[in-house]
């Protein structure tokens, strides 16, 4: 451990600040107590000196003696509930539970043995109600009633299991994993969006028999350029991007005139890439004029039935929603970045801010406007995937965070962290460590407020879905904060309250009946993993990283409960990787500590097992070894060989492409999130064109298991 002053270790404790770690070389690395005490400043809590990091103890052990209940309790469903209460000693107090779907139960007072302690000058005493095994699942109220007055808080009852959901029934299921926006078709605007998704699920489940679709995150962007190509660095992920509405398909755009529709095909027409041209995702151009013909169809008004469901949207969203679209007039008027706004709008609750929501009443309406429609498109994806057939449908993507001038930032300030953004510590794929640029939520300060940002972002992602992917489930364990100034190398993990928040989760996913996915890849704590499987919430496996001791990891030892594929959308597609185009790439841009030749060695040694493991197997014939297209198949053959119930396959993979979408550690210096598909050579492929593709078939086969396999021909 590291020699800090105990007064800091016990406050590092308390706020589950790590001071050591174990890096990806199973070393075991000393946190330094500069970064201790910055993590700590980010906290609200100085720690500078032994004077105030006393204080800060005083000041933390009284409170809770101060505070008659605690905010929020998260528990498993069946196990006994307990609540402890704070009063001046020797005073009476009623403890009573007012259920979420009615009715109202009384606590039982039991023994609590706990010594009086002086507060403020006076003592307070600690009792212990006790509510039983068997509250119903849901969100409850404990009221508490005594000398001091009436005091709130939240009981929160969670599933101890999720599990599949039923329309899997005892099947194992695989789908398609692509970049939405990267999948273009005829009819859309530059960048793949919601009419293309719903044409997409349509081929997968109904031709090629998939029983899902993995999606990016289709979290808000700015609502104006620049805005931010990468999916996973939102303005909130509550709402939605209107980006990829589909103008056409609202269906007030057939009130138009014949003059605005032929606007609105003029615009669309304007984004068109010559045939083949391999043109970079343009989201800014897309969205100027995509804007342009959704505010024209916005004009248009609505019928009174599709106004009173409008209506209806508005109020199910609440203040949150009203937040949101003003954030958006606003930035439309200042630019992306609140906090480079004139001093009186980056407060949201300021006379400023409701004056210019008043006066931009229209501009305010049009983007809550847009988020109703997004959900409504989203939501007939969803229809289509279930008129095909799909056991699951649509997966969407929940990221790890939102960026630090986003719409969330500014709406609940106080729930961040300040000085600090979340990141990777150093590891093998990327070895001087991550910063991804993400202000952490406060783990106290979620608390507070009974996790409530956390349970309304979950609800709305499962709201129109069959399940979710969660970006770096390990965040709601523990997530590496990166003080500023200091480097991804000199961060520290910081752990949430992992009950609370995989509780909430698994009771969303049991309202909405949907899978629930953790990425769980990278450093990850052994316990970790067995608790989500407990918890019946599927992890993640990613072939070319499931080894044992540097050899491929034999398929009967997978998880059943997880999501496993070949690849993923931090690594080139399988005919990129196969070719050692990541090795290359992470050279070109200076990430590699390593000579290139080196690390070429290792990535074929590393392919040569796997390859060696598809023979002896018997998903390749040792003669197609030098066909990518033919180990790619086999590579997923060897998917069916395990017992996961969930598989997936890339659709850069069913096209034959081998370009990355992402490369971790870089912004600008590799175009993230901004290629679209493309076959082999780097052509631009159209939706229409998948559909007609000889390779999606061939892997649609192996996936469904009606191809001929190796060394059964006739």
């Amino acid at each position: 451990m590291p020699q800090l002053p105990d007064d800091l270790t016990k406050l590092a404790e308390h706020f589950g600040i790590a001071l050591e770690f174990k890096d990806w070389k199973h070393r075991d690395l000393e946190i330094s107590q500069e970064s201790v005490t910055a993590v700590l400043g980010a906290l609200g809590v100085d720690a500078s000196t032994a004077e105030s990091r006393a204080a800060a103890l005083t000041e933390l052990s009284d409170a809770t003696w101060r505070r008659v209940l605690s905010p929020c309790t998260v528990v498993e469903f069946g196990r006994g509930i307990s609540i402890d209460v704070h009063v001046p000693a020797g005073s009476a107090v009623d403890v009573t539970l007012e259920l979420e779907t009615g009715g109202v139960r009384t606590g039982r007072q039991i023994d609590n043995w706990e010594a009086d302690r002086w507060i403020d000058g006076a003592p307070r005493g600690e009792a212990t109600f006790f509510f039983g095994t068997e509250v119903p699942l849901g969100y409850h109220r404990i009221l508490a009633q005594g000398q001091e007055g009436r005091f709130e808080a939240t009981l929160v009852v969670t599933p101890g299991h999720v599990g599949f959901p039923t329309a899997m029934g005892e099947k194992r299921t695989w789908g398609y994993a692509t970049q939405l926006y990267s999948v273009v078709s005829k009819k859309s605007w530059g960048v793949g969006d919601l009419a293309d998704l719903a044409d997409l699920v349509a081929f997968s489940g109904a031709q090629q028999g998939a029983g899902h679709v993995l999606i990016n995150p289709l979290h808000a962007a700015q609502p104006t350029a620049p805005m931010e190509p990468s999916p996973y660095l939102p303005a909130s992920r509550r709402f939605l991007n209107p980006l990829y509405i589909r103008p056409e398909s609202v269906p007030e755009f057939a009130d138009l005139d014949r003059r605005d529709r032929s606007r609105v095909k003029a615009l669309r027409k304007s984004l068109r890439a010559p045939d083949g041209e391999p043109r970079a995702i343009d989201r800014d151009g897309s969205w100027k004029v995509k804007q342009e013909a959704l505010r024209m169809i916005f004009a248009a008004g609505r019928r009174p039935a599709r106004q009173i469901l409008f209506d209806h949207f508005v109020e199910r969203e609440g203040d949150a929603l009203k937040d949101f679209a003003t954030w958006c007039a606003l930035a439309v008027e200042f630019g992306n970045d609140w906090r480079e706004w004139p001093q009186p709008y980056q407060d949201v609750d300021s006379e400023e801010v409701r004056r210019f929501a008043a006066e931009h009443a229209d501009d305010v309406e049009f983007h809550t406007w847009s988020q109703w429609i997004a959900g409504q498109q989203v939501s007939a994806a969803q229809t289509v995937a279930e008129e095909a057939g799909m056991s699951l449908g649509v997966i969407t993507d929940l990221a790890v965070g939102v960026s630090r001038s986003s719409a969330e930032t500014w709406a609940v300030p106080g729930i961040f962290a300040d000085g600090v953004t979340v990141g990777a510590p150093p590891d093998d794929y990327n070895q001087s460590g991550q910063d991804w640029g993400q202000p952490p939520w406060r783990p106290d300060k979620l608390e507070e407020v009974a996790y409530a940002p956390f349970r309304e972002m979950v609800a709305s992602a499962m709201r129109r879905s069959g399940g979710v992917r969660i970006d770096h489930i390990i965040g709601l364990f523990r997530l590496w904060w990166v003080p500023q100034g200091l480097g991804p190398r000199h961060g520290t993990y910081v752990r949430n309250n992992h009950e609370a928040l995989i509780g909430i989760l698994a009771l969303e996913a049991h309202r909405a009946q949907a899978l629930v996915v953790g990425e769980d890849l990278g450093t990850v704590e052994p316990w970790v993993r067995r608790y989500l499987a407990r918890r019946g919430i599927l992890g993640t496996s990613v072939l070319w990283f499931e080894n044992d001791e540097g050899r491929p990891l034999d398929a009967h030892r997978w998880r059943e409960y997880c999501l496993a594929s070949v690849t993923t959308h931090d690594l080139p597609p399988t005919l990129g990787y196969l070719a050692g185009d990541h090795v290359r790439l992470r050279d070109s841009l200076g990430l590699l500590t390593e000579p290139l030749q080196e690390e070429l060695d290792a990535a074929r040694e590393e392919q040569s097992a796997w390859l060696d493991k598809l023979v002896t197997d018997g998903v390749l014939e040792r003669e197609c070894l030098d066909d990518p297209a033919e180990v790619m198949l086999a590579l997923h053959r060897y998917l069916l060989r395990t017992p996961s119930r969930v598989l997936l396959a890339s659709l850069t993979d069913a096209v034959g492409e081998r370009r990355t979408q992402n490369q971790p550690g870089t912004i600008d210096e590799y175009p993230n999130w901004r290629i679209p598909l493309g076959d082999a050579s780097g052509n631009a492929v159209t939706l229409e064109e998948v559909f007609e593709a000889e390779l999606p078939v061939r892997l649609a086969a192996v996936m469904n298991e009606t191809e001929q396999r190796p060394g059964t021909e006739t």
